[in-house]
């Protein structure tokens, strides 16, 4: 110190002379003090002042001591963690130390706080750490310090309140360095790997991704699309409206790709769980193993109070929109118009308005009424487009539209009798929509109402709709319910249709799944074993949400503790009740032989070889494929050594003393009344027990398999048989249908073969008239040319006296009133002679024949006017206004006869004779037309 003082009171030296043996010695000097410092010791130092020491290794040493008092701490309330919760700005220091070797440590003292110190200490020092964590640890170039740094941000999530933790971390992502931004993305990556959405909100990290897609660095993007990937394996396409609109066309591309390789991946579970998670998985464990035994007498497993993974739709992760105040005032009036098109229009606008993943709730009465009345619209387009609306409205509201459902729903099912298959998945998907909305209570009703509807395409879709309703539901039916929905099924299964019979066999496989084939039993007795083994398989098929649990079985009396391992047996699964250790053995057990005492064999040759010989008990499978509740196990050291004084044996194998070991390996003897007491020693050595017990473990092996072989095989052939049967049965329903369909053909050509007959015999008769009736006219013709006009008068008199009305009419045109009439005399006459009179009136002035009255009746007025052309007077010369001739009677009859009959002439007879067959045979054809035998020509 003196050399000090010396050196101290020497002239001051100016700075700018200093000399380098003056730097030398304030070297020595500093180097000296700093050697001093360091040699001072300060572990006894409190923890905080070590944190922040300015000599780096001692706040290392500090850290390092850190986590060995947290470790050893009893619980979160010792007082080696109250400075740090007074104080939580020393974690910010100790997260981003400057030096790496002490920030490494630093973050493995956070570490050991955040998992020994509890909530309040991660409550505290939250705000302090975090940022120094994702700006110095997680970009450390140390791989451990680095680890700590991920691990102590894992520990906040685990500890802490996860949301606060994740908002915490969101500044980082704008931050100005990109490593950061990566580091901390790659930090989220791990938290939702490890927690899962269900635990940390993604919502505000969905509305970050645009941004980083939109970053200047590859690492940011690249970090980006993993923590995307990440997301879409929780979240599937429910994340896509959150930020999809939002990415280029070459980043959807991309992560389309991504989301393709895990497409596929089974849902992740959450493989880290927080302390209250821990707590309830522990107090469940607890319970689980302390439980009675379930009912194949094991403790329940931990894994089942694990609660199955959620499923997250966009739904959860939008935000409400106000749909009611976007829909226009003209909207009713436009969907009440006559046109189609502006209803479609006010409906299309309708839609693009509650075409939102989340709608605010408020007054949707009037709309709803509105699309229910569209249901009824005879456009289709219009029908399609009211249930994409009431689709997407459901599916905005969620459970505030199930007060809309009684109003919309009966509609809907109504217009399934559509069958354009657009139309039908339109309104399926808007009742699906409903449904999850509501619940399989609220529509049973309708669905019941539409399973017995007359239309079958509602039938079909109802089936359709109530087997989804089944599969998604989550909420097990209640009694009376499933007692609904089996009578409806059931009576589906005598349907004429084979769709409505697997329909209903649909149903019921699928209610089976729920509620279980012991409960579904009674509501299958009576079915055939076909209809069973379809619906069991559609209930090995059917997916289901909600599943009945099984309920415990529960004792009627305890056994002791001590009588438990001895009392409970079970066989094939079944609980058997507790057996008494005085109970008698069975009838049927033998009584132990006594072996022979001079014939005592050695060891190796007495144990049996042979797993057919009866050793210890050893029985046959029982008829019904399970062992006897009889048999146990013996293992050596069941066996009583020789020292020990004879007792009596609880075995059921025996009935006095001894135990297995006192059965005789020889041939079994003549019983004693009373039987002498048997000795302990049987001859059998270790070596030879453990043979035994070998033997006897493959023979029980073997019959095992055995059985399970033939059960194979026995369910082998009940499914052979069971698909024989259907298809004998459906060749059978085949065969009578096309039995029945040719009995049909064969009546059908019964009935033709007599039209073609009675049509045949129609046109014989036709073209004998024909032929008759040309030769009468060509006779006549004759007749009259040659008589000429040579009648007499007498004749000329004889005919108007014979029919003077007839005459009359003839002569006169048939204009009179009594024509009519006289002609449907002649023809009523015709038809009920069916043949022309034998004679014929001489004169042309004479009447038509009943044969002509009667084919002329039906004639047009074209053949009348020729017939009448034939017989009538010749016109006065005169002008074209007077009125016809009469002929004149009484003196000028001679006159008249020469009128009438100086007008007809060969040429015009047989002008008229051609009209007449002509216009015959046009008659003919057309009725053959008529009765389909001959198509007609024109």
């Amino acid at each position: 110190m003196s050399s000090r003082r010396s050196l101290d009171a020497a002239p001051s030296v100016s700075t700018r002379t200093k000399s380098p043996l003056r730097l030398l010695v304030k070297r020595i000097f500093s180097s000296e003090r700093t050697m001093a410092e360091e040699e001072v010791d300060y572990s006894q130092a409190p923890l905080p002042d070590r944190f922040q020491h300015k000599n780096w290794k001692t706040r290392k040493e500090g850290y390092e001591a850190a986590v060995k008092a947290f470790e050893v701490s009893p619980d979160e309330s010792d007082p080696v963690f109250r400075p740090f919760n007074s104080d939580s700005s020393l974690w910010k220091g100790a997260a981003g130390d400057s030096n790496v070797a002490a920030q490494q440590e630093g973050l493995a003292a956070l570490c050991a706080f955040l998992k020994y110190g509890g909530v309040q200490g991660a409550q505290r020092s939250r705000s302090h750490a975090i940022q120094p964590i994702y700006e110095k640890g997680l970009t450390s170039t140390r791989p451990a310090a680095k680890a700590n740094a991920y691990e102590a941000l894992l520990l906040y999530i685990e500890v802490d309140k996860p949301n606060d933790v994740i908002e915490e971390l969101l500044p980082a992502l704008a931050h100005k360095q990109p490593k950061v931004i990566a580091a901390t993305l790659n930090a989220l990556t791990q938290i939702y790997h490890n927690f899962g959405i269900k635990l940390v909100d993604p919502k505000a990290v969905l509305k970050a991704l645009p941004k980083i897609y939109g970053h200047a660095d590859k690492n940011v993007r690249a970090e980006g699309q993993a923590l995307t990937v990440e997301l879409y394996r929780w979240l599937k396409d429910a994340m896509k409206p959150m930020f999809w609109s939002d990415l280029k066309p070459v980043q959807q591309a991309d992560l389309e790709k991504l989301f393709e390789k895990v497409k596929e991946e089974p849902a992740p579970k959450q493989e880290r769980f927080t302390r209250a998670q821990q707590a309830q998985m522990a107090t469940a464990h607890h319970a689980a193993t302390n439980a009675p035994d379930d009912e194949e007498g094991e403790p329940q497993d931990v894994a089942d109070v694990e609660e199955e993974p959620v499923e997250v739709d966009a739904f959860d992760l939008a935000e409400p929109v106000d749909a009611a105040s976007k829909i226009p005032d003209s909207f009713h009036e436009n969907i009440a118009s006559s046109k189609w098109k502006e209803r479609k229009d006010a409906l299309d606008e309708l839609f693009n308005i509650v075409n939102t993943p989340r709608i605010k709730e408020g007054q949707y009465d009037d709309v709803v009424r509105a699309l229910a009345k569209s249901m009824k619209d005879a456009n289709i387009a219009v029908v399609t487009v009211a249930a994409n609306c009431v689709e997407k409205l459901a599916l905005g509201l969620k459970q505030a539209f199930s007060r809309y459902r009684s109003t919309i729903m009966s509609p809907m099912m109504e217009r399934l009798k559509e069958k354009k298959q657009s139309v039908t998945d339109a309104l399926g998907a808007a009742m699906d929509a409903v449904f999850a909305a509501t619940s399989l209570s609220d529509n049973l009703a309708e669905i019941m109402a539409m399973l017995v509807h007359k239309n079958p395409n509602v039938k079909t879709e109802t089936i359709k709709f109530l087997v989804r309703c089944l599969r998604t539901t989550r909420d097990v039916p209640a009694k009376d319910e499933q007692k609904q929905i089996a009578d409806a099924g059931t009576k589906l299964l005598t349907e004429s249709t084979e769709q409505m019979r697997s329909g209903g066999a649909e149903i019921l496989g699928t209610l089976m799944k729920i509620i279980g084939e012991r409960a579904m039993g009674p509501y299958l007795d009576g079915l055939d074993d076909t209809r069973k083994t379809k619906i069991k398989e559609f209930s090995d098929a059917a997916e289901v949400k909600a599943k009945e649990k099984p309920k415990p079985v529960v004792a009627a009396s305890k056994a002791p503790s001590g009588a438990s391992a001895a009392g409970k047996k079970v066989v094939g699964g079944v609980k058997k009740a507790p057996v008494k250790k005085a109970a008698p053995p069975p009838a049927e057990d033998p009584a132990p032989l006594q072996p022979k005492p001079t014939a005592r064999a050695p060891p190796k040759t007495a144990a049996p070889t042979r797993p057919g010989m009866r050793l210890g008990g050893l029985k046959k499978p029982t008829a019904s494929g399970t062992a006897s509740p009889h048999k146990r196990v013996i293992s050596p050291l069941d066996i009583p050594d020789e020292d020990e004084p004879a007792a009596p044996s609880p075995s059921k194998f025996s009935t006095g003393r001894g135990g297995l070991t006192s059965r005789s390996l020889t041939k079994p003897s003549a019983m004693p009344a009373s039987p002498p007491p048997v000795p302990r020693d049987n001859g059998l050595g270790a070596a030879e027990r453990a043979e035994l017990e070998d033997l006897r473990l493959e023979k029980e092996q073997t019959l095992r398999a055995q059985n399970s072989k033939l059960s194979n095989e026995i369910s082998e052939l009940q499914n052979q048989n069971a698909q024989l049967i259907e298809d004998h049965t459906r060749d059978v329903l085949q065969i009578k249908a096309k039995e029945t369909q040719l009995v049909r053909a064969r009546s059908e050509c019964d009935v033709l073969r007599a039209e073609v007959e009675s049509a045949r015999k129609d046109s014989e008769r036709y073209k004998r008239e024909v032929s008759r009736l040309g030769r009468e006219s060509i006779g006549r013709e004759r007749e009259d040319n040659m008589r000429g006009g040579q009648q007499s008068d007498d004749m000329n008199e004889n005919v108007y006296e014979e029919n003077p009305a007839r005459y009359s009419l003839h002569v006169n045109g048939g204009s009179r009133p009594g024509s009519a009439a006289l002609q449907r005399t002649g023809s009523a006459a015709s038809n009920g002679s069916g043949r022309a009179p034998a004679a014929r009136p001489p004169s042309n002035l004479s009447a038509f024949s009943p044969t002509e009255e009667k084919e002329n009746a039906g004639s047009d007025p074209l053949t009348q006017a020729a017939m009448r052309r034939k017989i009538s007077p010749p016109m006065s010369t005169s002008s074209a206004g007077r009125s016809p001739q009469r002929p004149q009677f009484g003196t000028n009859r001679e006159q008249s006869t020469t009128n009438v009959n100086s007008g007809s002439g060969e040429g015009e007879n047989w002008k008229r004779a051609a009209e007449v067959t002509s216009q015959l045979k046009a008659r003919i054809e057309a009725m053959k037309a008529r009765q389909g035998l001959t198509k007609p020509s024109y």
